[in-house]
């Protein structure tokens, strides 16, 4: 492979901060999420079921009938020059049901073209793309199913590959209506071709993950959890210098039960004070165990956000920090196109 685009993708997995995990399979841009709401509820949640078509792309099972119609479009400008975003619609189809697609995106910017020796030959692009075809159905009463497949297609210069994943989740609604238990399985796939001609087949980021989502009875809130990366125990490692400015990793840590069980979870809140206005909080103790400075960890492994429906459009906003350096900034809008017609 040749030396630019080496020194391409470590500038890339450097700024992309997916944390340990990372690098170890390809299309890395699937966990990324785009929803301003779920930002703001620290990065994933897959057991939030109410009428928000931006949730399926975190559980397929998500969809559900009343989403017809509905439009999400979703922004965000990510860290050196990385942006990405989606775009969602679902509509009704007779004998099948509601269904939903979606265009999953990210672009890596403008990179400069090198030599080995140093000499300067022009410049490139990094993009990946996913399109999402989403479809659920209600199983009984309370429990619904669903399904999204996903065809990716990710050009890094003059290097291109194509792979096909789906993700198959499961919710279970209370009895009371007010709380949601999920299962979902992410990123079940193959790369169909590689990058170059001859070169090793990468895993795709496969994760199982499992959530709760409770609206408490007699106060505005909603409490959700998600615990993820459920098929590998050890998320943690330690960093060790090796030189005056580089480190290499040794191996997994010698921290306690609770701070692994603890890198697995990622918890959110909702403050309901009316039906036109959210406030949002969410914690993500893996991005700040992996992210934060020791002297300042600061805010790192924390997000907020509100969400605010203006006549017939819904607004989001989600702050996410990362690092000292800076936080990932998301934008939302939706609405039903139903409103629109005569």
């Amino acid at each position: 492979m040749k030396t630019r685009l080496i020194i391409a993708l470590s500038l890339l997995l450097s700024q992309m901060a997916f944390g340990q995990i990372g690098g170890e399979g390809t299309y890395r841009f699937l966990d990324l999420t785009t929803s301003a709401r779920v930002a703001a509820l620290g990065g994933n949640q897959v057991a939030l079921d109410d009428d928000d078509l931006d949730l399926v792309f975190h559980n397929p099972a998500l969809l559900r009938d009343t989403m017809r119609n509905q439009l999400v479009l979703n922004y965000v400008d990510y860290f050196s020059d990385i942006k990405f975003g989606y775009a969602s619609y679902a509509w009704h189809l007779d004998k099948i049901g509601t269904v939903a697609t979606g265009i999953h995106f990210i672009d890596y910017g403008k990179f400069i073209e090198a030599r080995e020796d140093g000499t300067i030959t022009g410049t490139f692009r990094a993009a990946e793309y996913a399109l999402n075809i989403y479809w659920a159905k209600q199983i009984t009463p309370r429990l619904r199913g669903g399904v999204n497949i996903k065809p990716i297609y990710s050009v890094l210069e003059t290097y291109h590959s194509f792979g096909l994943a789906m993700d198959a989740g499961l919710i279970l609604s209370g009895r009371d209506n007010q709380s949601t238990i999920a299962l979902v399985a992410k990123n079940i796939g193959t790369q169909i071709t590689t990058y170059y001609q001859n070169g090793d087949y990468e895993k795709l980021p496969f994760d199982l993950q499992f959530g709760f989502s409770k609206r408490l009875e007699h106060a505005p809130l909603r409490l959700m959890v998600t615990a993820r990366h459920l098929t590998n125990w050890d998320l943690a490692y330690n960093e060790t210098a090796s030189g005056s400015t580089t480190s290499t990793l040794t191996g997994p840590t010698s921290e306690s039960g609770f701070s692994k069980v603890m890198r697995h979870l990622i918890f959110g809140a909702e403050l309901l004070p009316s039906k036109n206005f959210t406030i949002r909080v969410g914690y993500n103790h893996q991005r700040r165990k992996e992210l934060s400075v020791e002297s300042r960890p600061g805010m790192v492994g924390f997000s907020a956000g509100f969400g605010v429906r203006i006549s017939r459009f819904n607004l989001s906003y989600g702050l996410a920090s990362y690092h000292i350096a800076g936080a990932s900034h998301h934008f939302s809008i939706s609405t039903n196109l139903s409103q629109f017609l005569p």
